[in-house]
């Protein structure tokens, strides 16, 4: 073995060379550890941002299905089809909510309403309007497919629980005061108003209203205030034309209490379910247990949203993509460079060689020799890059991650102000709500935790090494093919 003393007597006398191929070494090193923490912690990045973030996906009616009905029914006559929304029963609900990967559940039920003992907040433009009788507004919900124009003063929402209301669970909406609607109200007439509603009509939490449906103003109801929410929304455009419409002559309810506003037809019917997913990686194999239940989906549709999900977790998979790309690129282009220094290192070598192998030296142990510098360069250059590599893997991997998430959050907001069909979007409304939504997720993925492992050391390792071997192999053959006579004649 006493070529591998000689590779260390090498090592001693060319100090110059040693220490050029270890700070080469030191930095590829330094950039591959650097690659491969930061794909790790992106990968658990990416699994914490689905866990945190996760997914919905909501029971609805089919809506493009009902019309394409009502127009094959309709085809012999004149008039226009006429949308007929049909309720979700209770039993379906309950029956997709026993699948796997459910999380919570949540019922929504829209309805309209006139306030009977206090006083709505007008808008500007239905204030002057309420002087003419030929305007009316259309009830949202239940009221809709019947054909009739009715007035209405306040928007009911139904719920099973207000905290898992799209206001509440978007951070749009807050309790101030009391309690939110819970699961237990279920059959109960209780009410969640607004603060600047309260505050108009001196309303605290347990008086009690009284509020009529805008179908059939003789089914009336007492409510209870059980809560008093604060809302951030601005309302969309046509708040200014529609009381109901204003954000803040929003009740919440529920969702028994919302279904007699609408009639006894409603009853042990909801509207829509929106599941949440306990891992937004789970939804399909939701959808494939769902449709195997007795719900009817040539009536209703489940509609998967992960949008939110896909958005925050881009930037993680952008900056994973980076780092691997730093990884393979970095360690070929190190390979080169290595095999071209070694090239030179033994190209200067010749004689020492010749004279090796004229006094019967294998050229296997003159190869092992070459091998075994580079290797032990790379041995120490990947213990100085274990201490290097993490305060700089976590610079980068952390300023490119923000980049990114500051690039995908000026995406939405460019789509938020543009709207549907590129229209801009005023004041609050949906387009504002998803903006806050996206803005507070932001800190479930606002850094990278990188820390470097032993299996990142391990695989820096196997990488280091094979580097090392190979970029000293390729050169020691192509000059340990020629006979010492060769080599020794050339030098003299």
């Amino acid at each position: 073995m006493n070529f591998i003393k000689r590779a260390f007597w090498s090592m001693k006398a060319k100090k110059g060379k040693t220490l050029l191929q270890l700070v080469i070494f030191t930095v590829i090193c330094v950039f591959v550890l650097s690659g491969l923490t930061i794909q790790s912690a992106a990968k658990a990045s990416s699994e914490l941002a689905r866990q945190e973030l996760g997914g919905s996906v909501t029971l609805q009616v089919d809506r493009e299905a009902a019309m394409e009905q009502q127009r094959s029914e309709q085809s012999e006559t004149d008039g226009p089809p006429q949308f007929t929304s049909t309720p979700i029963s209770l039993d379906d609900a309950a029956s997709i909510a026993a699948l796997d990967h459910v999380k919570s559940y949540n019922y929504s039920v829209s309805a309209s309403a006139n306030a009977e003992d206090f006083d709505i907040i007008e808008s500007s433009t239905s204030t002057e309007s309420d002087n003419s009788e030929t305007d009316s507004e259309q009830a949202p919900g239940g009221d809709q497919g019947r054909g009739g124009m009715v007035q209405a003063d306040l928007t009911v929402n139904g719920t099973l629980t207000s905290d898992g209301a799209d206001s509440f669970s978007d951070g749009e909406a807050e309790i101030v005061d009391g309690r939110g609607i819970e699961a237990s109200d279920a059959g109960s007439n209780v009410a969640v108003i607004e603060q600047t509603l309260a505050e108009e009509n001196d309303l605290a939490v347990g008086d009690t209203i009284t509020i009529s449906s805008s179908n059939d103003e003789d089914t009336t109801q007492e409510l209870e205030i059980v809560g008093i929410y604060e809302t951030s929304s601005a309302g969309s455009d046509q708040a200014l034309n529609f009381s109901f419409l204003n954000p803040y002559n929003t009740v919440y309810v529920p969702y028994t209490a919302a279904n007699t506003l609408k009639g006894e037809d409603y009853t042990d019917t909801v509207e829509s379910i929106t599941y949440q997913m306990d891992d937004a990686e789970n939804i399909d194999a939701f959808l494939t247990a769902a449709e195997k239940t007795d719900v009817d989906f040539d009536v209703y549709e489940l509609d998967a949203n992960d949008d939110l999900y896909q958005q925050m977790v881009g930037p993680i998979e952008n900056v994973a993509s980076f780092a691997k790309n730093i990884v393979y690129l970095v360690t070929v282009a190190g390979a080169i460079i290595l095999a071209l220094i070694v090239m030179l290192s033994i190209r200067e070598r010749k004689y020492e060689m010749g004279v090796l192998m004229a006094i019967g030296e294998s050229k296997w142990k003159l190869a092992g020799q070459f091998v075994t510098e580079i290797v032990v360069t790379s041995i120490v250059a990947i213990g100085l890059s274990s201490l290097f590599g993490n305060p700089i893997a976590n610079v980068l991997g952390n300023q490119l991650l923000d980049q990114q998430t500051t690039a995908s959050a000026e995406n939405v907001s460019t789509s938020m102000q543009q709207g549907p069909g590129g229209r801009g979007q005023m004041g609050g409304g949906p387009g504002q709500a998803v903006s806050d939504v996206f803005s507070q997720s932001r800190d479930a993925v606002s850094s990278l935790n990188i820390n470097v492992t032993w299996e990142n050391i391990l695989l820096l390792g196997g990488i280091g090494l094979a580097v090392a071997i190979i970029s000293a192999l390729i050169p020691s053959i192509a000059i340990l093919r020629l006979q010492p006579k060769n080599i020794l004649t050339k030098q003299e």
